[in-house]
């Protein structure tokens, strides 16, 4: 089990994991790139793209848009929290995705090898979403005073992307 916010925020630390990662070899074979109008113009178009589409995400119910919304407003009270919550920073330990960072570093590393050091800017692409939906959601659970959690839990099934609620005053362990 992890927070939802905990997953959509933890991006930042593995997008910065791959760029620690691609950027010196990019940079190391290339050379460092000059500052080019157009490339950093596409990077700042991406960025936004991403946003809007966060935006989108958690603005509509319709699924195949990435909804989110309708999924937050169903989500199901979590039976006997204080045995199966985590505590707060395992959530965040279990929310970061190493297979992630390798799979997004190996095109990341062959595009700024073979077409340009800029190419490892691609991305930026996952990073406003990402944070748009986490934003999102830290005031949907602010203003319903519950936690939004996402993971399964063997004593009760869910429908597949269902999410569960917690008390913000269930006492997790420490």
């Amino acid at each position: 089990m992890v927070r939802y916010v905990h997953h959509q925020l933890i991006i930042m630390v593995e997008v910065g994991a791959v760029m620690a990662l691609a950027a010196p070899v990019a940079f190391g074979v290339r050379g460092v790139p000059q500052v080019e109008g157009d490339k950093a113009a596409v990077l700042l178009y991406l960025a936004g793209a991403s946003a809007f589409f966060g935006l989108v995400a958690v603005a509509t119910r319709l699924d195949w848009l990435g909804g989110e919304k309708g999924d937050f407003e169903t989500a199901v009270p979590l039976a006997a929290p204080e045995a199966i919550l985590p505590p707060p920073r395992e959530s965040w330990r279990r929310s970061f995705n190493a297979g992630f960072v390798v799979i997004v570093a190996v095109p990341s590393l062959a595009f700024g090898l073979l077409w340009s050091p800029w190419a490892i800017g691609w991305l930026v692409f996952f990073v406003p979403e990402r944070i748009v939906k986490g934003v999102y959601a830290l005031f949907w659970e602010r203003r319903h005073g519950v936690l939004l959690w996402r993971g399964a839990v063997e004593e009760q099934p869910l429908a597949k992307g269902q999410f569960l609620y917690s008390s913000l005053r269930t006492a997790t362990p420490r």
